[in-house]
C-alpha cells in the first residue's frame, strides 16, 4: 500500500502551583496552574466539514490542561471533559523546533480532544539553545512516560495505550519517527499511527537515523511535505517514506498552494500552526512570534492536517475511514 500521492491544488480538488480550577474561555498568559479548564470548539469552523475525519463530530464541550512543563523533560496534558469520560484514548503531539508553547497548536489540540483524545504534548527543549537537538528524543520520551504516570492518580481521564497515535510537525516529526522506530528503547507505547507534517531538522543532524526501515510492520503512516516548504524541504520526509520498507502502511502527501483567485491558500512549512491565545504560555521566542504573525486556519488544517490525522486514528482503531488516509483516493485527494 505504499505510494507517493500528490495533493492537487485547492482549485482542483484540494508554577506557582495552584490548585483552582477555572472554566473559561480566556487567553492565559502565562500558563501557571495545575488544572485549567477552555471551552473546546462545539460548532464548526468556517469551512470545516460536520462529519468524517476533520469534521467537527465533537463529543466533549471543555478541555482541561495541565502544566507540568517547567524542565524539557516535562510535558502538558489535555484530557476530554463536560462530559468527561472514565478513559480516552492517547495522541502524542511532538512540536516543531521551539514551540514549546501549546498555543502554536491549540485549535487542532482542541479538536483533538472534543472528539475524545488526550493529548500529550511533550516539551523537549528548555529554550531555543539548550539541550542539543540528539537529547530531544529522550527528553520527549521521558515527558511521556511521566504524562502517563499522571493519568493514573485519581481524577484524571485514564489512558488507553493500545492504539497510541503520534503526530509531530517539522523537528517534531523527526523526534516523533525516532520514537516510532525506537518505542521499546525509550519505553513508550507502541504507536499505531504515525503523521509527519513538513517534518525536518535543518541543519541539524539530532534524532535523526539513517534509515527506518525498524518502523513497525503495522503502523499505519502518513508523511506531509508542503511544495512550498523552504525551511526544511522535504528531504527527510522523502527519507522516512523511502526507506520504511518494512511498513507497507505508507503513504507520502505533496500539498501545493492554491491561487484560484478567490483565495490565497498556502503549501508553507507554516500551515501546521492553527493558534488558540487560551492555551498561551505567555513564551515570546522567535517560534511563538512566528507562529502569530503567520498562523491561518483554513482548509489545509481541516482537509489535510486534521483530516490524516483523524483518519488514521479511525482506520487503526475502528478499521474504519483507511480511504481517506491511503490509496491516492479521491476521498485522500481531496483537500477542500
Amino acid at each position: 500500500m505504499s505510494s507517493t500521492t500528490v495533493a492537487a491544488p485547492f482549485s482542483s480538488m484540494i508554577s506557582s502551583r495552584m490548585e483552582r480550577v477555572f472554566r473559561a474561555l480566556f487567553p492565559v498568559s502565562p500558563l501557571l496552574l495545575k488544572g485549567l479548564f477552555a471551552t473546546a470548539q462545539g460548532t464548526p469552523y468556517p469551512g470545516q466539514p460536520m462529519t468524517g475525519p476533520g469534521g467537527a463530530e465533537y463529543v466533549h464541550q471543555s478541555v482541561a490542561f495541565f502544566d507540568a512543563a517547567t524542565s524539557a523533560e516535562g510535558y502538558w496534558l489535555f484530557e476530554p471533559a463536560d462530559p468527561k469520560p472514565d478513559s480516552a484514548e492517547v495522541v502524542v503531539f511532538m512540536h516543531g523546533y521551539g514551540a514549546y508553547n501549546p498555543m502554536a497548536y491549540g485549535k487542532w489540540i482542541k479538536h483533538l480532544v472534543a472528539r475524545g483524545n488526550i493529548v500529550i504534548y511533550p516539551r523537549y527543549q528548555k529554550n531555543l539553545m539548550w539541550p542539543r537537538p540528539e537529547a530531544f528524543p529522550e527528553n520527549a520520551a521521558t515527558g511521556i512516560r511521566r504524562a502517563l504516570k499522571e493519568l493514573q492518580k485519581e481524577g484524571r481521564v485514564k489512558p488507553k495505550t493500545g492504539k497510541v497515535a503520534y503526530i509531530g510537525h517539522s523537528y517534531g516529526g523527526v523526534i516523533s519517527a525516532k520514537l516510532a522506530t525506537r518505542w521499546q528503547e525509550f519505553g513508550i507505547p507502541k504507536p499505531a499511527s504515525l503523521l509527519l507534517c513538513e517534518p525536518g531538522s535543518g541543519p541539524f543532524k539530532g534524532a535523526r537515523l539513517n534509515e527506518y526501515s525498524d518502523l513497525p510492520a503495522d503502523l499505519e503512516m502518513v508523511v506531509v511535505v508542503g511544495a512550498d516548504d523552504y525551511v526544511v524541504g522535504d528531504e527527510f520526509g522523502r527519507l522516512v517514506f523511502e526507506t520504511a520498507i518494512n511498513t507497507p502502511h505508507r503513504n507520502l502527501v505533496i500539498q501545493r498552494r492554491s491561487t484560484d483567485g478567490r483565495r490565497w491558500v498556502g503549501a508553507s512549512h507554516s500551515e501546521p500552526y492553527c493558534y488558540d491565545l487560551d492555551f498561551d504560555t505567555g513564551v515570546r521566542n522567535y517560534t511563538s512570534k512566528r507562529v502569530l504573525m503567520t498562523s491561518r486556519l483554513n482548509e489545509v488544517d481541516f482537509n489535510c492536517y486534521w483530516k490524516f490525522a483523524d483518519a488514521l486514528m479511525e482506520s487503526t482503531r475502528n478499521g474504519c475511514y483507511r480511504e481517506v488516509a491511503f490509496g491516492n483516493t479521491p476521498r485522500q485527494r481531496w483537500l477542500g
